[in-house]
């Protein structure tokens, strides 16, 4: 009896010993197959991102280890310093000497493709990238097959950073982004980000390539230069992307001391910083107020990432007790985690030994739910639908002011994704809290600089209408003022632009022809004036828009006027008065004709032509006793009535209004008669009518400097008859965006 008790006692006692053995892997030996593989691992050991990976692919290969009962899949690490060096040689490493399957690490294209020309058996493993954005450089397909990258594509981050520069219409900004170890690897953003920006008519004023901290032996001193460089400069919109979170750390520290992160200033970090804003002390948050940017958006309220991120703060905090206070993990860590699972599920397809290209295709073939997201890859890189948070860092962290989709654009949530709420705008979003304080009007995106060199503007000293420019010296201020209309004009035009645009004025004393030679030899960067649109000048010059509409006339003398006596014979002409005449005394005769045989009164050819003269005024006292007479007259009474009316209301016009003729209806005229001919010097209408009038001698040609000028050599006595002055009442006005078109416009 005391046996059986103590059975039952001891039973319990042994299933939770069992239980506890199967939890800890003693059960693996009823799995049938397990996995042999070596994963490799080249990661900056010194970098918070580095730390961050490092911790996540330990915690993949013990998750994959409790699931799968794999004790045989290791995990190989290397440190890499930051160094494009020691990346080289401990990638080498990992294949000669730990015969590692396959390599997870912050490697680029360029790096790896320039080390598998001395190290062939790069080309031959999978590696799996997690730098990110993800670059391909158009090559890379043909010379790294098996070259993979846990990151969007940079297009997704360009068009990202371009919706919100577009937004708030800058039309300038300044990229700075870090020249890694010497490598080239992201000189290419620039050209992708240039091109993006032409979408949305802004461009890249000045970039700035900072070299890594690990390459420089006084990095403060390199960036303290470097920014006095872009303070010196008008911009004030600096976008910050493709950088360490070190250098960015080091980079905002000091413009915050060189008193770049005020008022005016705009400061835009992409996902590789963004997304690290959760893992930095409150100090670099306090360098970073007002900066915007976005951050890679994925689901923080699954209960897988709840006991991942948990595990993770835990493991993280005892390996670096330092950051414990910060050890919440970010995208970088999650897409590491997921890596390090594509690369065992991909080793877990295979019952052998497998192959290189075996395990490319097959981590190539990886479609799961990861932390990350969606773990597929496209191209050889991963695709996904990302969605970016767009950020503002105000106090001790951020807030999220919107969300950012490829498809939708902004959004006031993820869960508004749908043609009916999103939007590709950020209004009715929140206010942004810029540099330098409260919320405030967007800024402008510049300041005036005192080491921008001013352009050039050339304007017309000498010229045709000082109503549109005038040039005069003002003695009590002892400078040269620059005034009128088409001044006025330009200036206004200048405040509207986004940036700012130094010029200054430099009087012409010149000819127009002589001016706009100067812009296209770059004598002038531009010139501002009253000029006209010429086949000749628009070969070397290119113009604006004109806002006045111009004509060029001919003045001449007035006609003599002709004397009263002769205004009634000038009512009708010759050849009307001749006909009129002959319809009297021929309608006269017929009546005499038809009357005289019966009609007494119709005696004589005296009262024939008495009769034609009586009738005009209705006051001929003759009876018409024939039927045919009258058949005859009535028409004609009509038509003397008509003629009476125009006769009386063309001679009131005549009496009533003075009618100025020239004296010179054309240019032939003048050609024909040799008459002197005047016209405006500085203006193109010399060479013009010089071709014109080729009979006329030079001499006949009078020029003179100035509109006003021009009308005094008018007079009559000063001129015959015959003489003209050639002139434009209003020249074609133009803001002369002249510039030479050998060269590209500076404006």
């Amino acid at each position: 009896m005391s046996h059986l008790l103590f059975f039952f006692l001891v039973l319990p006692l042994l299933l939770e010993s069992k239980a506890k053995a199967i939890e800890a892997g003693d059960n693996c030996s009823l799995i049938t197959h397990q996995i042999t593989g070596k994963i490799g691992g080249v990661i900056n050991y010194s970098s918070r991102l580095g730390k961050e990976q490092k911790v996540a692919m330990e915690m993949a290969v013990e998750d994959y280890f409790r699931s799968s009962c794999s004790k045989q899949l290791t995990l190989q690490l290397e440190d890499s310093g930051g160094d494009s060096s020691r990346v080289a040689s401990a990638t080498t490493e990992l294949i000669r000497s730990k015969r590692v399957q396959s390599i997870i690490g912050a490697m680029t294209a360029q790096e790896t493709g320039l080390f598998s020309e001395v190290d062939m058996s790069m080309k031959n493993i999978p590696i799996i990238s997690l730098t990110s954005p993800a670059i391909t450089p158009p090559s890379m397909a043909h010379q790294l097959p098996y070259f993979l990258q846990m990151s969007n594509h940079i297009t997704l981050h360009m068009q990202c950073i371009v919706d919100i520069v577009g937004h708030f219409k800058w039309r300038k900004v300044t990229a700075l982004y870090e020249h890694k170890n010497g490598f080239s690897a992201y000189s290419g953003i620039i050209t992708l980000l240039s091109d993006k920006l032409k979408v949305v008519n802004s461009e890249i004023s000045y970039h700035s390539d900072l070299s890594s901290l690990s390459s420089i032996s006084n990095p403060e001193i390199t960036i303290e230069q470097e920014l006095i460089k872009l303070r010196s400069k008008s911009n004030r919109v600096f976008i910050v992307s493709v950088s360490s979170l070190e250098l960015a750390i080091l980079l905002f520290e000091k413009a915050n001391q060189m008193r770049m992160m005020e008022k005016d200033y705009v400061w835009i970090v992409t996902d590789e910083i963004a997304s690290l804003l959760d893992s930095v002390d409150s100090s670099v948050v306090n360098n970073m107020q007002g900066v915007i940017g976005f951050k890679t958006n994925f689901a923080r309220t699954r209960d897988t990432f709840k006991s991942f991120k948990s595990r993770f703060r835990n493991k993280y905090g005892s390996k670096y007790p330092e950051e414990e206070e910060y050890s919440n993990p970010s995208i970088f860590a999650l897409r590491a985690y997921d890596a390090t699972w594509a690369i065992a599920r991909a080793m877990e397809k295979s019952q052998g030994k497998i192959t290189s290209k075996e395990l490319s295709g097959n981590i190539l073939s990886s479609n799961f739910e990861g932390l990350s997201g969606t773990v597929r890859f496209e191209n050889n890189v991963l695709w996904q639908s990302p969605s970016f948070e767009i950020i503002n860092v105000v106090g001790n962290s951020y807030r999220v002011m919107a969300v950012w989709s490829p498809k939708f654009g902004f959004s006031q949530s993820e869960e508004k994704y749908n043609g009916a709420t999103a939007n590709s705008s950020l209004k009715n979003l929140g206010p942004v809290y810029w540099p330098g304080g409260m919320p405030s009007t967007n800024p402008r995106g510049w300041a005036i600089s005192d080491a921008d060199t001013p352009l050039k503007i050339g304007v017309p000293a000498m010229g045709a209408f000082k109503q549109f420019v005038r040039v005069t010296f003002d003695q009590t201020q002892n400078a040269t003022r620059v005034t009128g209309f088409t001044i006025n004009v330009f200036e206004a035009v200048v405040k509207r632009l986004p940036y700012n645009l130094p010029y200054v004025l430099v009087p012409f004393y010149g000819t127009y022809d002589e001016m706009v030679e100067q812009v296209y030899r770059n004598g002038l960067d531009a010139a501002v004036g009253d000029t006209e649109i010429m086949a000749d000048r628009f070969q070397y010059v290119e113009f604006s828009q004109p806002y006045v509409d111009s004509g060029l006339v001919m003045v001449v003398t007035q006609k003599a006027e002709t004397s009263h006596a002769t205004w009634m014979l000038k009512t009708f002409t010759k050849k009307l008065w001749l006909l009129m005449i002959a319809m009297h005394v021929f309608i006269g005769l017929l009546v005499w004709l038809i009357e005289r045989g019966n009609n007494t009164e119709f005696d004589g050819i005296g009262t024939m032509l008495w009769f034609s003269v009586t009738i005009i005024f209705y006051a001929h006292r003759q009876p018409l006793t024939s039927n045919l007479s009258r058949l005859v007259l009535t028409p004609w009474l009509f038509v003397i009535l008509i003629v009476v009316a125009s006769f009386t209301a063309s001679l009131s016009s005549a009496m009533t209004v003075s009618r100025l003729e020239p004296s010179v209806l054309d240019i032939e005229t003048l050609q024909r008669t040799n008459a002197p001919v005047g016209c405006n010097g500085n203006s193109f209408i010399k060479p013009l009518k010089l071709d014109m009038l080729k009979q006329h001698s030079l001499w006949n040609l009078m020029q003179e400097s100035s509109s006003e000028n021009t009308a005094k050599v008018t007079p009559k006595q000063d001129l015959p008859s015959s003489s003209a002055v050639l002139a434009l009442y209003f020249q074609r006005v133009h803001l002369w965006l002249l510039t030479s078109r050998r060269q590209p416009s500076k404006l």
